[in-house]
């Protein structure tokens, strides 16, 4: 099997994350690497260089990384990650964090590159409830 783009999930808090990773392995497909960083080292609302560099390595399977924040300093976390330890493969997606999350990870389960992962995060942004 081709390896898979894998997900990162960057939030401020530790439950989002981990919910919103829950919800991607329902109906994205468990076979999408999926890491959550969510919440400070201690456990509390905010951001972590630390957890975001090790959910990268987690969910980097040799096919791209997609890194998803939601909002603020997790942008700038995200961002200063990259710019420190770039990696080939690795990019922050500019989407909204759940729906962008479900479109990037039904993608990725389809087996479609970086590119279009990235594509399908942002463009969920687009995508109207009503």
């Amino acid at each position: 099997m081709t390896e898979l783009v894998g997900i990162v999930l960057v939030s401020h808090s530790p439950e989002m994350a981990a919910g919103l990773r829950r919800l991607l392995g329902q109906i994205g497909s468990d076979a999408v690497p999926v890491a959550a960083a969510g919440g400070t080292d201690d456990g509390r609302i905010g951001t972590s260089y630390a957890r975001i560099t090790a959910a990268v390595m987690e969910a980097d399977r040799g096919a791209g990384v997609l890194i998803l924040p939601d909002l603020g300093s997790s942008v700038l976390t995200a961002r200063a990650v990259l710019e420190d330890l770039p990696r080939d493969g690795v990019l922050i997606a500019d989407a909204p964090f759940v729906e962008g999350a479900v479109a990037a990870a039904v993608t990725a389960a389809a087996g479609a590159d970086l590119a279009a992962v990235l594509t399908a995060a942002t463009e969920a942004r687009h995508v109207t409830k009503l």
